[in-house]
């Protein structure tokens, strides 16, 4: 039988949301006509179903034979596929693959890569729309450096949205990890980028559909 997963960041705050809208429906049920309490009764649902469904937790697991394939850590859309400066830790040209996530995308982000994490760090910061190009390095973020088994490094990056208020971030340096493995979670609209060294195969390009934890981003060059 299936069923919606529900993540565990979502679970407290849908018994919260439960909890006032319960409150919220018995006051008017004890205060107003039987009208207005059917639509307040359906709206309440509506409400409840959609935060249900954003907080869904898909069960995705991937098998490959290739340790230098990376996977999509984000469900989303493709935005930019360019080399560009990476100045916080690398500080040389890499290659950066950016994946914009709406509101009705799974918000649950995975490992692209197996390896041990060598930097995890959060940074507090604005909330313009994560599509913007600067928002990269403007809003509030959690930057995440993995190395490969065969010691290439590459760079993901959390970006919070205009919506988006809270990153959860599981990655903390000298932590093993691996695909099929959640590196954390934005709360609403959202951004994941990723920087690549330059030798890197890319086989997306902007304006393709991203599936966390399936679709194959890129092959390092191991």
């Amino acid at each position: 039988m299936r069923y919606i997963r529900i993540h565990k960041e979502g679970r407290l705050i849908l018994l919260i949301l439960l909890f006032i809208l319960f409150v919220l429906n018995l006051f008017i049920y004890l205060q107003f006509p039987h009208l207005i309490m059917a639509v307040t009764t359906t709206l309440s649902a509506v409400i409840f179903v959609f935060f249900a469904y954003f907080f869904r937790n898909p069960r995705r697991v991937v098998e490959i034979d290739d340790p230098g394939l990376v996977i999509a850590p984000a469900d989303g859309t493709i935005v930019v596929v360019e080399p560009t400066e990476e100045l916080e830790y690398f500080g040389d040209k890499r290659i950066q693959v950016s994946i914009f996530m709406s509101v009705f995308n799974v918000h649950a982000n995975w490992y692209p890569v197996g390896g041990t994490v060598l930097k995890a760090v959060h940074h507090d910061g604005r909330h313009m729309g994560a599509y913007l190009p600067k928002s990269s390095h403007e809003n509030e973020r959690s930057t995440v450096v993995i190395e490969t088994p065969s010691k290439t490094q590459i760079l993901v990056r959390q970006i919070a949205g205009a919506l988006a208020r809270r990153i959860v971030t599981y990655a903390h340096a000298g932590k093993p990890c691996h695909l099929n493995e959640h590196l954390g979670f934005i709360k609403f609209g959202s951004r994941v980028d990723m920087y690549f060294p330059l030798d890197t195969e890319i086989f997306v390009e902007v304006g393709d559909k991203t599936t966390g934890n399936e679709t194959i981003i890129a092959r390092l060059n191991e």
